[in-house]
């Protein structure tokens, strides 16, 4: 049990890394930026990666992403793979990248399982082999090791263990990896922003390579990319029958930013320029968005607030809620309760979306 240093509340709901309550952090003047940046510094210190994103005046820019990192000559951006060399940045180009895959096979724990061809057969015959879940196929996990944001309860966090800087991986190796029992290929991560050129590369090569033949092209994202990126991300998924699923963490800056290390104003904008494609596919739908419920941070008040936002965009997208479990630098708080996963439940089905579910009911906890 943490105690908040500024109101003096104890609760098992407050993280200990961060020392604040969400009231606090969202209502407090005392609580600066620079103190929410100075908990994430300490802890990127221990894996070698910048504590801010660079603004070397003398630095290339880098573009991928809302950070637009000025990166000096040898230095590393925030993401820990973009790197001057010479004045040229490399990490994340088709030939450089940080990257791994695996064949996990399908259905699949995936936050739109419960409404893309993979899970349900959504787009048979056009975008999915059968008419229900494609037992017996697979989808190309592709994990980037890298990311633009800083979540201190990220539970793919073991990535920032890997040796900073670019990788060796070319776009042509991973897609030798696509089979004929390949169906799908999901680029996550970490995050693919930071090295989406590869990814795009990737995604093009994996298309041509398989023509007249159903290879859907999928992004889990937290959507902080260059928005000319975003929109080849979402041709291809269009295109495909393939999606893109946004993370959106948090509604309040602050919160956000205590919570993940960034602004959430780039992911936001994304998501409503995403969310005005949807009408050229509707079925499968072509977006999809997950909040995960920590506990004593992202609570109904948040969830209804991103379920408002999600409406105003377009109340038929998928909202997917998801249960924590304690990880990274969050492993004191408890499991997401039951009885918190239902009021957030009821906030986003009263803020006006139509498609609603808790995602891995199995990690609910008691209250």
């Amino acid at each position: 049990m943490a105690t908040c240093r500024t109101c003096g509340r104890s609760a098992v709901s407050i993280a200990e890394v961060l020392g604040l309550c969400a009231e606090c952090i969202r209502d407090c003047d005392d609580v600066r930026a620079e103190d929410l940046d100075a908990v994430h510094a300490r802890e990127r210190a221990r894996f070698g990666l910048p504590p801010r994103p660079p603004r070397q005046a003398d630095g290339r820019t880098c573009r991928l992403c809302a950070n637009a990192c000025r990166i000096a000559a040898g230095g590393l951006g925030f993401c820990g793979v973009r790197l001057n060399r010479d004045g040229h940045l490399s990490g994340g180009t088709p030939r450089d990248a940080a990257v791994s895959w695996y064949h996990d096979p399908l259905p699949t724990n995936c936050v739109a399982d419960w409404v893309c061809p993979a899970g349900t057969g959504a787009g048979y015959p056009e975008f999915a082999v059968r008419n229900g879940p494609e037992r017996g196929y697979t989808n190309l996990a592709v994990f980037y090791e890298a990311c633009s944001f800083d979540c201190l309860f990220c539970q793919n966090w073991h990535y920032k263990l890997r040796q900073p800087g670019p990788g060796a991986r070319t776009a042509g190796e991973l897609v030798d990896a696509v089979d004929e029992r390949t169906t799908c290929i999901c680029f996550f991560g970490g995050d693919p922003t930071c090295q989406l050129p590869h990814a795009l590369t990737s995604a093009r090569l994996a298309r041509r390579r398989n023509p007249g033949r159903i290879l859907r092209i999928c992004w889990e994202t937290n959507g902080s990319m260059a928005p000319a990126l975003l929109e080849r991300m979402l041709d291809l998924s269009i295109e495909s029958g393939g999606c893109v699923k946004f993370d959106l963490k948090a509604w309040d800056p602050k919160l956000h930013r205590a919570l993940c290390g960034a602004d959430n104003a780039r992911t936001l904008e994304s998501f409503a320029s995403a969310a005005r494609r949807t009408a050229e596919r509707p079925d499968p739908p072509p977006l999809i968005a997950s909040t995960l419920l920590v506990p004593g941070y992202v609570d109904a008040d948040e969830v209804g607030r991103i379920a408002a936002f999600i409406a105003k965009q377009d109340p038929a997208i998928p909202y997917s809620l998801l249960a924590f479990r304690g990880e990274f630098l969050m492993a004191d708080l408890p499991t997401t309760s039951r009885a918190q996963a239902e009021r957030c439940l009821d906030a986003a089905r009263r803020a006006g979306l139509r498609q609603v579910c808790v995602g891995n009911p199995r990690l609910l906890g008691s209250e």
